[in-house]
């Protein structure tokens, strides 16, 4: 069983903000894959789902609280299901190279990302992780810039081509 977990803050205003990249990942997957349907847990500040790949039991994960504690539902579904941190993937936004640019590695620093910071500090820093960059517009604050939402040409560019590239190598790496 492996464990694949998307990034993002809950609720409306969050919505297709920088720092929901994860969570516009999984919307794609929804509408291009077939899964099970989200079940939320409120006590376990989770919502999940189950997906095969290679004839292997995925559990898709999306925190239900904000970014920088969302280490917490993780801990809480890794302890449930009693998954082994090699298994586990995680999927965020990233400021620090050139827009669109994806890399997966399994380990590296925390950066600029304090939700890496946290789950280092909280949890380990072993852990499988894709990056997609949306770099940084250096005429906003960076807070300011990963909660601004996507342009219309963005999120089709993210439709058409960056996501694909993203499932190619996330199953690449199940």
């Amino acid at each position: 069983m492996k464990l694949i977990v998307w990034l993002g803050n809950p609720g409306k205003d969050y919505e297709f903000t920088r720092h929901n990249l994860g969570f516009l990942f999984l919307d794609y997957l929804k509408d291009n894959e077939k899964f099970s349907d989200f079940k939320e847990d409120g006590k376990f500040k989770w919502s999940i789902a189950n997906w095969f790949i290679k004839w292997e039991k995925i559990i898709l994960l999306k925190p239900l609280t904000y970014m920088n504690i969302s280490w917490e539902s993780l801990r809480k579904v890794v302890d449930f299901y009693k998954i082994d941190l090699e298994d586990i993937i995680i999927i965020y936004d990233d400021i620090s190279m050139d827009f669109w640019k994806i890399r997966f590695k399994d380990t590296w620093s925390a950066g600029w990302h304090n939700w890496v910071k946290s789950v280092i500090s909280h949890f380990w820093d072993k852990w499988k992780r894709i990056k997609i960059w949306i770099w940084l517009n250096t005429n906003y604050e960076v807070s300011d810039w990963v909660l601004s939402k996507f342009t219309k040409d963005e999120l089709d560019d993210l439709n058409k081509t960056v996501f694909s590239k993203v499932f190619e190598l996330l199953v690449e790496k199940i």
